[in-house]
C-alpha cells in the first residue's frame, strides 16, 4: 500500500473538551466540515505549527514535524506547509507580483500566469475582487513549493454570487497543484465541491471520513445526516411485509423502508428525494403524508417547502408552475429505497 504523504495522530486540550484526531490525507484533497469550534482551525493549526499537541505525532512522508515522545516540535517555518487564511491576508501595500513573491521571489510570473491573474500584476488587493484575491493567496502559498496545503475556510469570505462561481474553479486548480491538501469549512455544500473526502468531526472527534456521495448515501449519525441536508425524524423500526422495515413515529404516522433496523432509529430523508402534489399519489412511492406547506425558500434555482416535518426540494420553475402557496394542503412522498434508517444519538 502506498504511504501517505500526510499522517497525524494528535490530542490537543480545548476548554470544553480534548480534541482526538487521526488522519491520512495522499495527493488529494480532504475538507473537515463540523459546526463552529467542533476543532477543525485547532487541526489545521497543530499541522502549520501555529499550535502544540499534547501528544501524537504529524509528519509529511519521513519527515517528522511533530512527535511528542521524541520531543520533535519543528517551527512553521521549518515544516512544508502553503497556508491560505480565511481572509487570504494578503499585504495592502503589496501589488499581486510582490504579495506572491514574498511566498519566494522568482515564480510570481509562472504562477500569475498559472492563476489567470497575470493582467492583475501591477493591482493592489484593495482592487481585486473576493475570487481574484482568493487566487493571489493560493499562488503566494504555492510559491512557498509546499509540501502540504492548508485552506481555512476558503469561501467564507465570498458573496453568494461570486461563492458559486469559485467553487468549480478553487477545485480545479487545486487539482492541478497536486498536492496533499486540507480545508476546513463549516458548509457542507462547499466541502463537498472542493473535496473527494469530507470528514465531519464535531466536538474534536471525527465522526465520519468518507467520499461526499458516501457521506449522503449512508450517514453515520443524526449530525451528519443534518449536515449533509436531510429531513431527519426518529421513531420505532419493526419488521413489515415483504422484507421492508416500518419506523413509527410519535404521531403514529409510519415510514417504510428498504433498510433493515429494528427499535429506536433515526430515518433520514433528502429533499431531493421528495415529490409534492395536490392529488394522493398512487405510483410506487410507499411513503406519503398530507399535511400544510409550513414554508417556502427559494435557494439560487432550487425552492425548498416543508410540508408538515418534511422539507422538499423543487426546482424554481416547478414552483412557479405549481404555485405553491403557504398553509395549502399537500402530498409529500417519496420511497422506501429513499429512507436511510441510522442509530439514534442525542442531540
Amino acid at each position: 500500500m502506498r504511504r501517505p504523504e500526510l499522517a497525524l495522530d494528535i490530542t490537543v486540550p480545548l476548554r470544553h473538551f480534548e480534541l482526538e484526531a487521526s488522519l491520512e490525507i495522499a495527493d488529494e484533497t480532504l475538507a473537515l466540515v463540523g459546526p463552529s469550534g467542533a476543532g477543525k482551525t485547532t487541526v489545521l493549526r497543530a499541522i502549520a505549527g501555529l499550535m502544540k499537541p499534547s501528544r501524537g505525532e504529524i509528519r509529511l512522508a519521513d519527515a517528522v514535524w511533530f512527535n511528542s515522545a521524541a520531543r520533535v516540535n519543528l517551527s512553521p517555518d521549518l515544516r512544508s506547509v502553503g497556508l491560505v487564511f480565511q481572509d487570504y491576508a494578503l499585504f495592502p501595500h503589496m501589488t499581486v507580483r510582490k504579495n506572491i513573491e514574498y511566498g519566494r521571489k522568482g515564480r510570481s510570473g509562472e504562477l500569475m500566469e498559472r492563476f489567470r491573474i497575470s493582467h492583475l500584476a501591477d493591482a493592489h488587493p484593495g482592487q481585486l475582487s473576493g475570487g481574484e484575491r482568493q487566487r493571489v493567496g493560493l499562488a503566494r502559498a504555492i510559491a512557498r513549493e509546499p509540501g502540504v496545503l492548508l485552506l481555512d475556510e476558503p469561501l467564507s469570505a465570498l458573496d453568494a454570487h461570486t461563492k458559486q462561481a469559485v467553487r468549480s474553479e478553487l477545485r480545479e486548480l487545486l487539482a492541478d497543484a497536486g498536492l496533499p491538501t486540507l480545508i476546513v469549512t463549516h458548509d457542507f455544500e462547499d466541502a463537498a465541491s472542493l473535496a473527494g473526502r469530507v470528514g465531519v468531526i464535531v466536538d474534536g472527534r471525527i465522526r465520519q471520513d468518507a467520499s461526499p456521495e458516501d457521506l449522503v448515501a449512508s450517514p453515520a449519525d443524526e449530525f451528519v445526516a443534518h449536515l449533509t441536508g436531510a429531513n431527519v425524524v426518529r421513531g420505532i423500526a419493526e419488521p413489515a411485509a415483504d422484507g421492508l422495515t416500518a419506523v413509527v413515529l410519535d404521531d403514529g404516522l409510519r415510514i417504510y423502508s428498504t433498510d433493515l433496523a429494528r427499535g429506536p432509529v433515526s430515518v433520514a430523508i433528502y429533499p431531493w428525494e421528495v415529490s409534492l402534489g395536490r392529488d394522493e399519489p398512487h405510483e410506487s412511492a410507499l411513503n406519503k403524508l398530507r399535511a400544510p406547506v409550513r414554508s417556502k425558500v427559494t435557494i439560487g434555482n432550487r425552492v425548498r417547502v416543508r410540508v408538515g416535518p418534511i422539507t422538499a426540494e423543487i426546482t424554481t420553475t416547478s414552483a412557479e408552475r405549481f404555485g405553491v402557496g403557504e398553509g395549502e394542503l399537500l402530498y409529500a412522498s417519496f420511497k422506501a429505497t429513499a429512507t436511510r434508517l441510522i442509530g439514534t444519538t442525542e442531540s
